[in-house]
C-alpha cells in the first residue's frame, strides 16, 4: 500500500472506534462546555474583563479538552496487544504517526468548533477577522494532535501515563496557549498585536511536531 492508504486505514480505525464509543461527543465535548460556562459565571460580573479574556479561556479550555482526547487516542492502543499488532502489521510507522495524529486532530477540531460557538454565545464574542480566526485555529490544532500523538507513543505502554502525560504535555504546549491566545485576541479585536505573526509561529510548532513524529514514533513504539 502506498503511504496514502495507510494514514487512511490508521486513521479510519480510530475514527471508527470514536464513532462507536462517542467519548468526545459524551464525554469531551459536554466537559468543555461546562468549564466555558463555569468560567463565564466566574467573570460575568465584570463584562469587559471577560471580552478581554475570552481568548485565553477558551484556548485553556481547548487545551484540556484535548489532554482527554490525546489520553482517548493512547487508550486505543494500550490493550488487548494493539500496539504490538501495529508493529507487526508491517505498515509504515511514519503512516501509524500521521493516521493516528490525523484521527486525533480531527477530534479535537470538532471539539474547538463546538467551543468556539459557545464563546460566541456565552461570552457574546464578536470575530473581526475569521480568516485569522480559522487559520490560527487549524494551525493550534494541528500542532496539538500532533505533539499529543507523539507523547502518546513515548508514554503508552506506561501505568502512570494518565497523570504523566499532563504533565510532560501540557509545558510543551504553552507555546500554543501563548501564541493562540494572541492571534485570537487579535481576530477578536481584544489586543492590538499581529496575529499573522503569531499565527505562522503556531503553523512553525505544527510543522516541527509532525515532522519529529514522523522521524521518531517508529522508535517511540518500539520501545514502549
Amino acid at each position: 500500500m502506498s503511504i496514502l492508504s495507510e494514514v487512511r486505514l490508521i486513521m479510519g480505525k480510530d475514527l471508527r472506534i470514536e464513532r462507536r464509543s462517542k467519548i468526545a461527543l459524551n464525554q469531551v465535548a459536554p466537559f468543555a462546555i461546562l468549564i466555558v460556562v463555569l468560567f463565564g459565571f466566574a467573570l460575568n460580573a465584570d463584562r469587559a474583563a471577560l471580552t478581554t479574556f475570552t481568548p485565553g479561556l477558551y484556548w485553556v479550555t481547548v487545551l484540556l479538552a484535548s489532554i482527554l482526547a490525546v489520553h482517548r487516542s493512547v487508550a486505543i492502543e494500550a490493550g488487548e496487544g494493539a500496539r504490538e499488532g501495529l508493529l507487526l502489521s508491517g505498515l509504515r510507522p511514519a503512516s501509524i504517526f500521521l493516521g493516528k495524529a490525523t484521527a486525533l486532530i480531527s477530534q479535537i477540531f470538532l471539539v474547538s468548533i463546538v467551543l468556539l460557538g459557545a464563546v460566541v454565545i456565552f461570552y457574546d464574542a464578536r470575530v473581526d477577522d475569521a480568516v485569522l480566526l480559522v487559520t490560527s485555529l487549524v494551525s493550534a490544532v494541528v500542532g496539538v494532535g500532533a505533539a499529543g500523538t507523539l507523547y502518546g507513543a513515548l508514554l503508552g505502554a506506561q501505568r502512570a501515563r494518565e497523570t504523566v502525560l499532563p504533565i510532560l504535555l501540557l509545558p510543551v504546549l504553552a507555546p500554543v496557549l501563548i501564541a493562540a491566545t494572541r492571534a485570537f485576541g487579535d481576530a477578536m479585536g481584544t489586543v492590538a498585536t499581529d496575529g499573522w505573526a503569531w499565527t505562522a509561529l503556531l503553523a512553525s510548532f505544527a510543522a516541527i511536531y509532525v515532522a519529529m513524529g514522523v522521524v521518531s514514533h517508529g522508535v517511540l513504539m518500539e520501545e514502549n
